[in-house]
């Protein structure tokens, strides 16, 4: 049996190497260069290893107000999120439709190379409410979109380094790759959690309720720009890679990072993470409480209930695990769901946020129901030296 096929058929490529990559270079050199934000540069990496297949390039400007009106391309593909460039307004001014631009970092290193196809306004208010579901600037995603320029640019990318510093590049694999990997070990189908978060003993309930529907589980953290009191990235990976080796069966489970900057757009972008891991090969994805949420923008369950409006097979094409509220109940003893438990809150563990922020930064470890005690310790050195 073959692996699931990436969203719209195709698994794109667009980065070049050998002679090709040494031409583009040499030609960039002479062209007029525009800066990426970070969250375009990784939009970049992910359009460059075909985790955001089908596009090639940033996106024109029927297919960005298709996707902010109908959650689609402007072929009827499901898209939920806008994938768009869009420099400060002098730089934009200067660059005209047709012309080669030579993509560029923060410290002016190239990136790759883009063909301007189309140059057209920013229609914030028109992505804003329907993305976010919200104009409050004080929501992180809103907040990004406004400081955005108001023209885009679009057009196909052809790639050379989309990151010269990538972190932790050993678990870096694009989508060709874990696919090459769930292929070798002979699964055909693979699980996929999205995190930005460590995994407590809830999260560590899902996946492995997950696994033992599915060949295997990939974790897949998220380690692209997260808001500034998101837990950092290396902290992440050390959890998730003790959990994995005292608490998980190792041939079953990879652990591999996505290059993506978060949203925060709670039911969209639940939507995209579920394609995404379509591309890297994934047939079932975890959809918890709040996915991709933050503050009170969105109802506790809306990241599942959007899902209710496609055909999943043909639309999504992965098949979406819909989890409810889990915690530790004392009558139990054992991880529960309101599905499978008939006892009150008064017997469940389940800690607020702010209560195992104050617990680390005082060296205390949070009950052992609700967080593995090698976890906790990786989080109580950080809370400390984070102050």
């Amino acid at each position: 049996m073959s692996l699931i096929a990436p969203h719209g058929g195709k698994l794109i490529n667009r980065v070049l190497e050998g002679p090709a990559a040494q031409a583009l270079a040499k030609e960039a050199a002479s062209l007029a260069a525009v800066t990426l934000s970070p969250r375009e540069q990784f939009d970049l990496e992910m359009i460059a290893i075909g985790a955001f297949s089908p596009l090639t390039g940033f996106m024109g400007q029927a297919d960005f107000e298709s996707c902010c009106k109908n959650t689609r391309l402007a072929n009827g593909t499901v898209w939920p999120i806008p994938i768009i460039l869009c420099p400060p307004n002098d730089v934009a001014a200067k660059i005209q439709r047709g012309q080669n631009v030579a993509l560029k970092d923060a410290q002016g290193r190239l990136l790759g190379v883009m063909n301007v196809q189309e140059k057209y306004a920013h229609d914030k208010e028109l992505e804003i409410p329907n993305v976010y579901r919200t104009s409050d600037d004080a929501h992180p995603g809103v907040a990004q979109v406004r400081k955005q320029g108001d023209t885009c640019l679009a057009g196909s990318v052809d790639v050379i380094q989309a990151n010269h510093e990538p972190e932790f590049p050993e678990y870096r694999l694009p989508p060709a790759k874990t696919r090459e990997a769930f292929a070798a070990r002979g699964w055909t189908t693979v699980a996929a959690f999205q995190t930005r978060n460590p995994i407590h003993r809830s999260h560590e309930y899902l996946t492995k309720c997950a696994l033992e529907m599915t060949d295997g589980l990939l974790i897949h953290p998220l380690v692209g720009e997260t808001k500034s009191d998101d837990i950092p990235a290396p902290v992440r990976m050390e959890c998730y890679k003790v959990l994995i080796d005292k608490y998980y069966n190792k041939d079953r489970t990879m652990l591999t990072v996505m290059p993506l900057a978060m949203r925060y757009a709670g039911p969209r972008e639940a939507i995209l993470h579920s394609l995404i891991r379509k591309n890297y090969g994934v047939t079932h994805f975890i959809v918890g409480r709040d996915h991709a949420g933050v503050g009170n923008y969105y109802g506790t369950y809306d990241a599942q209930k959007i899902f209710d409006q496609f055909d999943i097979p043909r639309d999504i094409g992965v098949s979406i695990l819909k989890f409810e509220h889990t915690a530790w109940c004392k009558a139990c003893a054992s991880v529960v769901s309101p599905k499978t438990c008939p006892h009150g809150p008064d017997q469940k563990v389940a800690p607020s946020g702010t209560k195992v922020r104050e617990m680390l930064k005082a060296g205390q470890r949070p009950p052992a129901e609700f967080s593995r005690p090698e976890i906790a310790d990786i989080l109580i050195k950080w809370a400390q030296a984070a102050g």
